[in-house]
């Protein structure tokens, strides 16, 4: 005997195909759900880590700059302090600078050469005087710029050709205006660099003032 099946079956096959894949889709999408959560949970955490780190690091900062301010500050002080103490040995060197000044015209002034004034203003000094000859002026310029051991950085102002006293008794002599700088104490000992001063008068140059003049 042959049986015949009349139910609906592949509708119902249809529907459960239907089911089947409605079940996925919310799986899926259940899934997919937890996941951005977790991800999202993690990297809030680590947003929260690196602002707290980074707020650790800006109050350092806050620090450290205090201290560098504080440190500014201190150091400014210590300059002015090394500066007042600078001042204060200055003019405490500077009370002998007279006699170490006469001293030293005495000893580098060469024989022929008469000094008739001069005038300290500050660490310049300027010299007036009269001289034999255009040599004498000379020798006193090398005296001053590399053997005495106060005076430095001669500078010959003018130079001229003159006579010192009436009728017979009148000489032909030199006259000669220079500035000189006298050394601090502290500057006293210091190695000279060997380099010529943009101001500073050479032996050679008394000829050509002489001439000038």
């Amino acid at each position: 005997m042959i049986h015949i099946n009349l139910l609906p079956h592949r509708e119902a096959k249809r529907r459960q195909k239907k089911s089947a894949f409605y079940a996925l889709l919310v799986l899926g999408a259940l899934v997919g759900a937890a996941i951005v959560l977790v991800v999202g949970g993690y990297n809030a955490r680590a947003i929260s880590i690196q602002e707290q780190r980074n707020k650790v690091i800006k109050d350092a900062i806050v620090v450290l700059d205090k201290k560098i301010a504080e440190i500014a500050t201190l150091k400014q002080e210590i300059q002015a302090l090394k500066a007042r103490q600078q001042a204060v040995e200055d003019l405490q060197g500077d009370r002998n600078q007279p006699v170490y000044l006469l001293d030293e015209l005495v000893k580098q002034t060469p024989p022929g050469v008469y000094l008739k004034a001069f005038k300290q203003d500050g660490q310049k000094v300027t010299l007036l005087g009269y001289a034999q000859s255009q040599e004498r002026v000379s020798e006193l310029l090398r005296n001053v710029a590399g053997v005495s051991p106060w005076l430095e950085k001669p500078d010959l102002i003018e130079v001229k050709s003159t006579g010192l006293g009436q009728g017979r008794t009148a000489k032909k002599v030199v006259e000669f205006n220079m500035i000189v700088s006298i050394k601090r104490p502290r500057d006293k000992d210091k190695p000279a660099d060997g380099k010529p001063d943009g101001k500073g008068a050479k032996p050679g140059a008394v000829a050509t003032a002489a001439a000038g003049s």
